[in-house]
């Protein structure tokens, strides 16, 4: 069956969009009509990617940069809104989860996790901001939407991802405060939580690490498609209805 494409004449950028939720999501904001600027480290695979969605008839540009890093964030903003047109979607999807004991974990881990999960997310949303709430008083759509993408860890704390834990829930506060701001002007603050899914993600951890994940989640996991259908849904509800909060879990995950 055909996708209804409900985002003609939009311009959405994804972060993280080199691989797993990320890549998904480009996709399927491109099946839906958008055009989509990829922001991500590895130029190699966003570029693969933009060349797969220009063959889909999108437009699509690859943006090479570290979200961290506060200039190459705001930069990643400014090109996508100057070479794409405008900027009507954002979904913060780049993200590390590196799991581990707090009493042994390395400190450069919580740094990390802390720049990129925390700092990369609010740097890229204070940029946009000024263009997400011009195009939510313009056509086609006259709503914008910027969606978080957290984790379950944003709501349940487990034993051995205490900084991870509260980068997530700082994503969550963050969200809801802006949210409360900016309704009003017709900008959507959504913040999508997925259980356990299958990417890379868990791959960034130590070997002993990766083992703990494994026993955790042995369970059939969720797919990156099925988030990225998460992201679809929210960002395609007509204009007077915003879906705040979308928790998704594997139908066999527990917690």
């Amino acid at each position: 069956m055909a996708v209804e494409k409900k985002l003609v004449g939009t311009v959405a950028l994804v972060t993280g969009a080199s691989s797993g939720i990320g890549e998904a999501t480009a996709r399927s904001l491109a099946s839906h009509g958008a055009d989509v600027a990829l922001v991500a480290r590895r130029t190699e695979r966003i570029e693969a990617l933009a060349e797969e969605l220009r063959q889909s008839g999108a437009r699509a540009l690859p943006i090479e940069a570290d979200v961290s890093d506060r200039e190459q964030a705001e930069a990643a903003v400014v090109q996508a809104a100057a070479e794409l047109g405008r900027l009507d979607l954002v979904v913060n999807n780049a993200g590390v989860m590196l799991l581990g004991p707090i009493l042994d974990s390395p400190v450069e881990e919580w740094e990390q996790m802390i720049e990129v999960n925390l700092l990369g997310l609010l740097y890229v949303s204070k940029a946009a901001l000024p263009h997400l709430l011009a195009a939510a008083e313009a056509e086609p759509r006259r709503v914008s939407d910027l969606v978080n993408i957290s984790s379950v860890a944003g709501r349940v704390a487990r034993s051995g991802s205490g900084v991870y834990n509260a980068t997530k829930h700082g994503v969550g506060a963050f969200s809801e405060s802006l949210r409360q701001e900016v309704t009003r002007r017709h900008l959507r603050v959504s913040l999508i939580e997925p259980g356990a899914v299958t990417t890379e993600l868990a791959q960034q951890n130590r070997p002993e690490i990766q083992a703990m994940i494994k026993k955790m989640f042995d369970i059939e996991r969720l797919r990156a498609e099925d988030i990225a259908d998460a992201v679809a849904y929210v960002v395609t509800r007509p204009r007077h209805v915003a879906v705040n909060e979308m928790l998704v879990r594997p139908t066999e995950q527990e917690r």
